[in-house]
């Protein structure tokens, strides 16, 4: 995909990674990118509460009143607070269901968002985390496992020749942002807190720009419905998920993270 010219809407862009992903599209030299609390030059604020409907709608309006097209949805808004489970899966999971399946619609081929109907690419930023069990904070730890298996059966052929929009999956290693940053203090008791901020640490360790650059290349170049993994500051890389057939013959391909060989 050649980004020049394309439009883009992040969720959650207001800082770290998601205001990294705007910064890496916009000198890439897109045309326009609509994120929250952000407003200058070919960036345009528009207030989203992601868990409200009409709030999503209103932010895909926003890329085409603004630019008159909408090539690009990353949906990077999420919250790391097992203490509040349900608010936690309304933004991790039920949000991106909903940014999804609008970016399918408006963005179809020959489809109803005005700009054309040119097709794009759905980008959904799970977590090394939805590839493995962390016991500090589980809710969290599902609510990626769902983002991850919501992309790859978004990213299914039959949906592809409805819509010409391609959906991929990126899982960050641990990242050095707020969320991270206060992850004990919202787990539902300190032993718990304490355990999740000892696991997280024993991760590697990259920066926000480091999974913007990788989002870059996932979404120049990742196959539709593939997932990948941005850990440690590494270049990204494909996961290979085995087929039905190889999980019962243990005749396995899937490559995981480098730490989830070491177990936790």
């Amino acid at each position: 995909m050649e980004l020049r010219g394309c439009v883009a809407l992040v969720t959650g862009g207001a800082s770290g990674i998601g205001l990294q992903y705007a910064r890496h599209l916009l000198l890439a030299g897109l045309k326009g990118v609509v994120l929250a609390d952000l407003e200058r030059g070919r960036a345009v604020f528009q207030r989203t509460d992601v868990t409200k409907p009409q709030h999503l709608r209103e932010a895909f309006a926003k890329a085409y009143d603004e630019f008159g097209r909408l090539d690009i949805v990353i949906n990077n808004a999420g919250i790391l607070n097992d203490a509040q489970w349900e608010l936690q899966i309304d933004i991790n999971v039920t949000a991106v269901v909903r940014c999804t399946q609008l970016a399918m619609e408006l963005m179809s081929r020959g489809g109803g968002g005005g700009g054309g109907g040119g097709g794009g690419v759905v980008l959904n930023v799970a977590s090394v985390l939805g590839l493995a069990p962390l016991a500090g904070c589980p809710v969290y730890v599902a609510t990626k496992h769902a983002v991850v298996g919501l992309s790859r059966s978004y990213g299914t052929q039959f949906h592809w020749q409805r819509t010409g929009v391609r959906v991929v999956a990126l899982c960050p290693g641990v990242t050095h942002t707020q969320l991270i940053a206060q992850a004990g203090g919202r787990q539902p008791d300190p032993d718990q807190g304490a355990l999740a901020v000892r696991e997280l640490a024993a991760l590697p360790q990259q920066r926000p720009e480091h999974v913007a650059a990788a989002a870059l290349h996932v979404l120049r170049a990742a196959p539709n419905g593939s997932v990948w993994v941005a850990e440690g500051g590494e270049p990204a890389y494909q996961l290979r998920f085995p087929h039905r057939t190889q999980l019962l013959t243990n005749e396995s391909e899937f490559t995981l993270p480098s730490w989830l060989g070491e177990g936790l």
